[in-house]
């Protein structure tokens, strides 16, 4: 796809990306706020991953890396831009992002009833590890 730029997202896309995840993603979180947001990208610009198609935004992934684990959020494709590889050209650019890092394993956070994400995680080599269990707490309310 020669049209398909991948990018660092930058303060200025923050609104534009909130309002795409509530089209392209599946589920909310806590942190689905502009404040939510801004920290992330202040404390590591180059964690939100863009993909652009046709000069707007096509795709996202936040890829994490803390120092000692890897971890994907947010992967969301548009509905229009589907089954294009833009998750897969996504996800390269977030795996060159953790080796570069070094990072030696990548997790991602997959909801349970999302089957559509399940086949595509799939495809990328990403298994479920049924022995684990997410445990949260709220910090605020």
């Amino acid at each position: 796809m020669t049209d398909l730029r991948i990018r660092a997202a930058t303060p200025e896309d923050l609104d534009a990306v909130l309002a795409f995840w509530k089209v392209a993603a599946e589920g909310t979180s806590i942190s689905d706020d502009r404040g939510g947001v801004e920290r992330l990208v202040a404390r590591d610009p180059e964690a939100l991953i863009l993909a652009e198609r046709g000069g707007g935004l096509a795709g996202t992934v936040i890829a994490g890396f803390d120092g000692w684990r890897c971890h994907l959020y947010r992967l969301a494709v548009h509905p229009d831009h589907r089954r294009l590889g833009i998750a897969s050209a996504l996800l390269a650019a977030a795996e060159e992002r953790f080796v570069r890092l070094g990072g030696r394993r990548a997790d991602a956070m997959v909801l349970t009833r999302n089957e559509t994400a399940h086949r595509t995680w799939g495809a990328a080599g990403y298994g479920a590890e049924e022995q684990w269990r997410r445990w949260v707490k709220p910090l605020t309310e």
